[in-house]
């Protein structure tokens, strides 16, 4: 079976009643959508209370819920509705994250690997590279970073960011594509005092 087909599973004993199998779901999905949440949500305590609140709102729309589109595509549109409206209410910016957990639990650090050598000056550079990256994709337009984060950080295809964000996937190449540009724009000061290589 797929993880499409184990998630249909699952979804479909949750309609039928079966609350367990939600529980299922919310331990599968729960870190993804934590590391999602953190991209735009500042206070780590406020990113655990928007995941929540994201899968009740899920818990409570499963009942419409048809599989048309993969379930956590699907979650995913949920999750960042959920923080647009958090933002929205709460007039906050979203967060700059130094690093996050990959899938298997490592810790993935954009400033490793920048350079094999480690010198005080190197690590500035290196520390100054993660500082413009964040602030860059802090200050892109919000659709311009939802397609950034989703393609660079959760490693999503194009074909499921545009159904997570609701556009053509023409649409979500050129706002990667857009991104990706003001946050090279932004690199090159960084990359041309330090002579470092970044591949944004």
């Amino acid at each position: 079976m797929t993880e499409r087909d184990v998630d249909a599973e699952l979804v479909a004993r949750v309609q039928q009643g079966d609350k367990r199998a939600f529980d299922l779901l919310v331990l599968k999905y729960q870190r993804r959508i934590m590391r999602l949440l953190s991209r735009m949500v500042r206070d780590a305590g406020e990113v655990e209370d928007v995941a929540q609140e994201t899968f009740i709102k899920a818990y409570r729309a499963l009942p419409q819920f048809r599989g048309d589109s993969a379930f956590y595509t699907w979650l995913y549109r949920i999750a960042i509705n959920t923080a647009r409206n958090w933002q929205a209410s709460s007039n906050r910016r979203p967060s700059l994250i130094n690093s996050y957990e990959s899938e298997d639990g490592e810790t993935f650090d954009p400033i490793d690997n920048l350079t094999d050598i480690s010198t005080p000056e190197a690590e500035m550079i290196s520390r100054q590279v993660v500082e413009t990256v964040n602030a860059a994709i802090n200050e892109l337009p919000e659709e311009l970073r939802t397609a950034i984060v989703l393609r660079e950080i959760e490693g999503m295809s194009y074909e499921d960011i545009a159904e997570t964000m609701g556009c053509p996937i023409g649409t979500v190449r050129s706002r990667i594509f857009r991104a990706r540009e003001a946050i090279a724009a932004e690199l090159r000061p960084v990359r041309e005092s330090g002579d470092t290589d970044r591949g944004w």
